[in-house]
């Protein structure tokens, strides 16, 4: 059985992305530079820039994904805490920065409403807000 979740241990790394993928990538791209260097023609610069692009793509694919998942934490937590916050709070949801919203997805339900008024007033960042959270909700579904 896993440990439960934490701020410790809540990144998630994708290890077919992270360890396969972004790795044969950029030695492939690696090699390429090194093999235009040593043995500079058309077909090398052309598998060079061609390596480049499939680097580009990857991480290009991973951001979109990252980016879709933001909005559908925007979503959900907005949802969550239009069911959970104080009347004067629900009013504030729209200051809220698509970070905090990161931020604010692992706090508990009891304790929303307090990080959602520090991160407000205090402005801080979702790094800050997780650091702060006692009662941590994991988050299973991520990219």
């Amino acid at each position: 059985m896993s440990e439960s979740q934490s701020y410790a241990n809540h990144r998630r790394f994708d290890p077919l992305m992270h360890f396969v993928v972004l790795p044969v990538l950029l030695i492939s791209w690696f090699t390429s530079v090194w093999h235009v260097i040593k043995y500079p023609s058309l077909h090398a610069a052309w598998a060079m820039v061609l390596c480049l692009i499939l680097v580009l793509l990857a991480l290009v694919t991973r951001g979109s994904a990252l980016k879709v998942q933001d909005r559908l934490i925007r979503l959900e937590e907005t949802l969550r805490m239009q069911r959970l916050l104080p009347s004067d709070l629900q009013g504030r949801i729209a200051e809220l920065t698509p970070k905090q919203f990161v931020g604010l997805r692992f706090a508990a339900d009891a304790e929303l409403a307090d990080r959602v008024r520090e991160a407000l007033d205090q402005k801080l960042d979702g790094e800050a807000i997780k650091k702060r959270i006692q009662t941590w909700r994991p988050d299973d579904f991520r990219v």
